[in-house]
């Protein structure tokens, strides 16, 4: 496990904003749930979600779709899952 500094914190936060409502809300749960325990796999892995467009994160979220390619990996999987439990 990493102990994210404050500005880590920031940074992580700040790329989790989403110009969809829910997906924010989705992802501030889940960042105020398990933030203190993220590992560097995590973080790499929650950047790599970040990075995919707004309605399919919504759609991914809502388990209208599941994760496919690059995104299909086990760790992206888990923090998913744990989203939608949310």
């Amino acid at each position: 496990m990493v102990t994210l500094t404050e500005l880590d914190r920031a940074r992580l936060r700040w790329r989790a904003r989403r110009g969809l409502l829910e997906n924010d809300l989705i992802i501030t749960k889940y960042l105020d749930a398990y933030e203190s325990q993220l590992t560097d796999a995590d973080v790499a892995a929650l950047t790599q979600l970040f990075e995919v467009g707004d309605n399919d994160l919504l759609d991914l979220l809502l388990a209208r779709s599941e994760p496919e390619g690059e995104l299909d990996t086990p760790r992206l999987r888990e923090i998913i899952a744990k989203m939608r439990e949310l």
